[in-house]
This record gives structure tokens, sequence and C-alpha cells, in this order.
């Protein structure tokens, strides 16, 4: 097995000192890619790694516009976006949005300031996952994220893998607080997914009570 290859089943694995004994012996594995292009920072925050991101980023890890998103070092964005505008629309070498990986991560100011500067916020990953900056946000719960894409023309009903909407996601997740948001910006109560399942059957199925009242209550209502 390669030194890089090895280098990225330790960051998988959260093998952090197997990572320093190998950065030790290649400094420059610090800003390797994988053979899909993703860097070793990306592969950290995609694993949850925290500890190896830190240590990598300490360590002379090279960030790029998505790993500067990732990890919400907006310092390093702005560097980067003011050098060249376009790159607000730039993807991750796995087909992610700039901005959908600085909503996925909770990263409210870079999505602020991306946007500002000509960033898509309804652009969809090009991966075929379909994601965008408001999927993102629902599915890793930051309602702050969710709230202000909402209010900067985020499409509430955009559908993605799957079939699935945003208040779909929310629904599943048992996310209260963001489906009401949803529905409060036109979100479709009656959108089902590819295979038939509303939110409230979504609710119901993942055993989220106060969801599954509030769609009833929708339902009695409409």
């Amino acid at each position: 097995m390669s030194e890089q290859k090895a280098f990225f089943e330790a960051i998988r694995a959260g093998d952090l000192e197997a990572v320093k004994s190998l950065l030790e012996a290649d400094a420059s594995l610090a800003s390797a890619r994988n053979d899909a292009g993703v860097s070793a920072v990306l592969t950290a925050v995609y694993m949850g790694r925290s500890e190896i991101r830190d240590f990598l980023i300490a360590n002379g890890a090279v960030l790029e516009l998505p790993e500067a998103a990732a990890v919400g070092n907006l310092g390093r964005v702005r560097e980067l976006v003011e050098k060249n505008l376009t790159q607000a629309n730039a993807l991750s070498a796995d087909g992610f949005p700039v901005v959908a990986l600085a909503a996925f991560l909770g990263h409210l100011e870079i999505v602020q300031y991306v946007a500002a500067h000509g960033a898509d916020i309804n652009a969809a990953a090009t991966n075929g996952s379909g994601y965008n900056a408001l999927t993102g946000a629902v599915t890793s719960g930051h309602i702050a994220v969710v709230q202000w894409l909402l209010e900067h023309g985020a499409d509430a009903n955009y559908r993605y893998s799957a079939g699935y909407s945003p208040l779909l996601t929310a629904a599943a997740n048992g996310r209260l607080d963001i489906a009401k948001l949803l529905l409060a910006h036109g979100a479709d109560p009656h959108a089902t997914t590819g295979d038939g399942k509303s939110p409230l059957s979504l609710a119901r199925e993942r055993n989220h009570p106060e969801v599954v009242a509030l769609f009833q209550a929708q339902a009695a209502s409409s």
C-alpha cells in the first residue's frame, strides 16, 4: 500500500497517531488528495475527524476554497474570492458547491459572504446527490442557516435524491423547528418522496410525535 493510501485510510479510521507518523515521514501529505481529488482536510471533515482536521491545518495543509469553506475559515475564503470572484461559485473536487459545503457545516458567515459575491445559493451538486445549500443545512440541522437561505431566495420546494424535499427531510429527521420554518416559506406539505411517503408518514415512521402533530394540524386546517 502506498503512503498516500495509508494516510487516507488512517484519516478515515480516525487514527491520529498513524496520521502523525505518516506526516512526520512526508510533510507534503498534509495537502494530499485521494484518487477522486478530495483533499485530506475535506476527508477528515466528511468523516467527522475534527482532531485530524485541526492537526492537518496546523501542520501546513493548504486550504483551497472548498476546504476553507468547510472548516469555517472566513479569512481564507475572503482571500481566495477577492483574488477571483468567480470562485464564489466553485465546486469541490467531489462536486459540491462551496456555498453548500458551508451551509451543511453550519458556517453562516461564509454562506453570506459567498452569496454576496455571486454564489448561486440554489446551485446543486454535480455528483448525483443533488444536494444544495438548503438541503445541506436542513439535513445537518443548522436552523440559522436554513432561515437565512429561505429569506434570501432558496427554493423551499427543491427536489433532490429519491424525490426528497427539504420539508420531507426535516420531517424524517424530527426537526419540528425547521419544518415550521419551511412551511412558513411556502414548502408543500403534500409533497411525497419517490416511493410515495409524505412528511406525515415519514414523521410517523421515524417516531417523531411532535412533527406528526404539526402535519395533522396542518391537514385539518387546509
